[in-house]
């Protein structure tokens, strides 16, 4: 099969799949695993040359509403007529399930099954380490600081947050993406500061800044200095990666229960 993928969650469920080989296009922002560099590149993940996309000669092409704005794409890919799925995970689970589905989607059933279930297994496995932790951590999540976006109930990140010994501040609020402001999080106050800016290069993220938001430097997290900056490839997609998102973050959270785990979602 000639398999495109336009968003970089989808190029890394290949991966997991041990199905790299199969892609002859990404995206501009599919940038791991390094093997994949010299592959097409179609453009950003919201502004796909779909002429070149066509030429290349799909059999199937990966998109994901897990990209706001991916609709455009999807509506394109109907017009041309052009093998498709659409994936749209919000939860760790639904992640197990897009990888029987793509799985099937490309000749490759039994993988995906087995691919779901070693996932789900890990799952497994941080889950009962976080359930002995008798005190898990308030965290705040930001993704975005001005306007402020933050993860509410029904996204990745609060499950992420529970297997890694945290809970989400905004788990109250029922929706996956939550816009607050920073008097908001302040009345919070949660006992880490988890900045993931999407699509900001972990380098350029400066800590700093957030300790001369109004009130801020009283808040626990920031008189403790509990100010992570975390790699966003590894908690802003909704891919298998987040197992080693969540092994990385219990390792900072609780190094006493994750310390002797050791994680490489990719080497099953």
């Amino acid at each position: 099969m000639r398999v495109i993928s336009i968003c970089p969650s989808n190029t890394e469920l290949l991966a997991y799949l041990d199905s790299l080989y199969l892609l002859v296009g990404i995206d501009d922002f599919s940038d791991w695993p390094e093997t994949i560099q010299s592959l097409p590149k179609l453009g950003p993940d919201l502004s796909i040359r779909m002429d070149d996309l066509e030429a290349l000669k799909p059999d199937l092409v990966l998109a994901s509403l897990s990209v706001p704005g991916m609709e455009k794409n999807v509506e394109e890919l109907k017009n041309r007529n052009i093998p498709h799925i659409v994936l749209n995970p919000q939860s760790l689970h639904d992640i197990a399930d897009d990888l029987v589905k793509v799985g099937a989607a490309i000749g490759q059933s039994e993988r995906g099954k087995i691919a779901s279930g070693q996932f789900l297994q890990e799952l497994e496995k941080y889950g009962k380490i976080s359930s002995a932790i008798p005190q898990p951590y308030t965290l705040y999540w930001e993704w975005w600081p001005k306007p402020v976006f933050t993860p509410g109930r029904i996204n990745w990140l609060t499950e992420v947050s529970q297997f890694a010994g945290g809970q989400n501040v905004y788990a109250d609020i029922h929706l996956a993406s939550v816009q607050t402001d920073w008097q908001d999080v302040f009345k919070r106050d949660p006992d880490y500061i988890c900045l993931a800016w999407v699509g900001i290069q972990q380098a350029k993220v400066n800590p700093n800044l957030v300790k001369k938001r109004p009130h801020w430097e009283t808040m626990r997290a920031v008189q403790n200095n509990h100010i992570l900056v975390l790699e966003e490839s590894l908690y802003c997609r909704p891919s298998p990666r987040l197992l080693t998102g969540i092994n990385r973050l219990g390792k900072l959270l609780h190094p006493k229960y994750y310390a002797d785990i050791q994680h490489d979602s990719f080497r099953r």
